[in-house]
């Protein structure tokens, strides 16, 4: 197979100044919002809209946000050594004085304790560490290194004085707060947010977990756990205002043993990974309970998650076990709306693209120090006489700045019947910052199967105050499984192209 690789680097200067002091969120016509997409926030990635009267207010309440995310993080975070609850953990028997944030988060999480009677617990580390150590040996964990951990998580891990405020760590265990600090902090960075004057609206998501306050109702995608690529098709639609959601699932973090793939998602009763259930979404007032309860529920069996989502007034869910069976609240249907249809194109003809079979792009953006905005950036696929045969995704905001894409504009903008950038709100399980999946169906951009053969990827990437990046890898896409590995760049840590056979919901 003859590969092409093309690799364009370039310093952005004074053609792309105008871009890169656009610091402001940007605005969507569509919504009347505006918008910002961030990575590397909480280890994700992030976005904000701002309903509101003028541009310098939505900056304001996106600093408002961003900073409320930052404060929070470094009380809450496991993963920073110098976090509150990092030096809390490194206490033992002494009784501290600790934050109004930390004390509500370790309060929660013994209620959730109690509620899911042991399905969540902060020492859950425990046993997913285990896990961790075994798929690192490619050996499952014994049955007495289970039943230690599971010892461990038993046992109780602090102990907390309202009255004083204060937190006594008791154990050694390793905890992290994961399962639902995340829905804190996006729920006190909307209300940060939402405190600025003139705002309206504020939708804050991080990582697929969202928060919807104010006068406005947003669409929301809910990802198909068998079917996760960005443009894939969901599960469902939603209109939300003024609710939370929240998504977990095993789709895509995990340890894989000796060919087997196990959740990161463990069971602290057991020891075990959850498996039975693979995907659970749940809407509720409280950002917390949502993000708690879609946890729980992956570890719970379908029975015990909805007798204890029922507990918890106005929560709607959807359940996905892993034989694809779909169990769903009796309000959840309230709160769907139908899809656009979709033309459906003709079968292919013998000579045609094999409908069997797609194309897996995996993109992985370069992840700097902090709070980065997510660069603008174009996937498309050109035939063998540079022809564009399909936009796959084009990541912008406003239409002016389309032209910076100047590969892709130069090729395709007299034609491109596309929204202003990809705006759309994925309720999903958390991705890892930067990490994207896109799929081509073989369909032309009318909707028509093309013919099997080479086609060349093309993957174009605008940072600001970064640089341009064009990379074009040819791939033959005729019937027999290929795999293409594209080495990084300065914007693009890597990409991978996988001819395959298609994914089936």
């Amino acid at each position: 197979m003859k590969l092409i690789r093309t690799f364009v680097f370039c310093t952005l200067f004074a053609g792309l100044a105008s871009l890169s002091l656009k610091a402001a969120p940007l605005w969507d016509k569509r919504t009347g919002l505006y918008v910002s997409h961030y990575e590397n926030v909480l280890g994700t990635s992030l976005q904000i809209k701002v309903k509101t009267g003028s541009e310098k207010q939505a900056a304001e309440a996106e600093a408002a946000a961003l900073h409320e995310i930052e404060r929070l993080s470094h009380i809450l975070s496991g993963y920073d050594a110098t976090s509150e609850f990092s030096r809390w953990m490194q206490t033992t028997g002494k009784s501290v004085a600790v934050s109004r944030e930390l004390f509500e988060v370790l309060d929660l999480f013994d209620q959730w304790r109690d509620r899911s009677n042991g399905a969540l617990d902060a020492s859950a580390q425990v046993i997913s560490q285990l896990w961790k150590e075994a798929a690192a040996r490619q050996n499952l964990p014994t049955k007495e290194a289970i039943q230690q951990a599971v010892a461990q998580v038993r046992t109780t891990h602090w102990q907390l004085d309202a009255h004083a405020q204060t937190a006594t760590h008791t154990s050694q265990a390793p905890l992290v707060l994961n399962s639902f600090a995340k829905s804190y902090i996006i729920q006190h960075a909307s209300d940060a947010a939402m405190l600025v004057n003139g705002v309206e609206a504020v939708l804050v998501n991080i990582g697929g977990d969202m928060v919807i306050s104010g006068n406005h109702a947003e669409t929301i995608r809910v990802s198909d756990p068998k079917a996760d690529a960005e443009n894939d098709a969901p599960l469902n639609q939603l209109l939300l205002n003024n609710r939370a959601i929240a998504t977990s699932g095993n789709y895509r973090r995990g340890e894989n043993i000796q060919g087997r793939w196990y959740s990161h998602i463990v069971d602290p009763r057991t020891g075990m990974p959850a498996g039975e259930v693979i995907s659970v979404t749940v809407v509720s007032p409280q950002a917390t309970d949502a993000g708690a309860l879609a946890t729980a529920m992956n570890v719970l069996t379908p029975e015990e998650g909805a007798t204890l989502a029922t507990s918890i007034p106005g929560t709607e869910y959807l359940l996905v076990t892993k034989t694809g069976q779909q169990v769903k609240s009796t309000g959840w249907d309230a709160l769907t709306i139908p899809e656009a249809p979709v033309p459906i194109a003709e079968k292919p003809a013998a000579d045609q693209w094999d409908e069997n079979f797609e194309l897996l792009i995996n993109l992985e953006l370069a992840q700097l120090p902090g709070f980065t905005r997510r660069p603008f950036a174009a996937v498309w696929i050109t035939d063998k006489d540079k022809k564009t045969v399909r936009t796959i995704a084009v990541w912008y905001n406003k239409d002016r700045w389309l032209h910076e894409l100047r590969a892709w504009y130069s090729a395709n903008h007299d034609v491109y019947t596309g929204n202003t950038g990809d705006m759309r709100m994925i309720s999903s399980a958390t991705r890892s910052a930067g990490k994207y999946s896109l799929k081509w169906d073989g369909k032309d951009d009318k909707g028509n199967y093309v013919k099997p053969g080479k086609y060349t990827v093309n993957i174009e990437v605008v940072r600001e105050h970064g640089s341009y990046q064009l990379m074009s890898e040819e791939i033959n896409c005729a019937k027999k499984i290929q795999q293409v590995s594209l080495p990084g760049n300065t914007e693009v840590a890597g990409a991978s192209l996988e001819y395959r056979k298609r994914t089936v919901n």
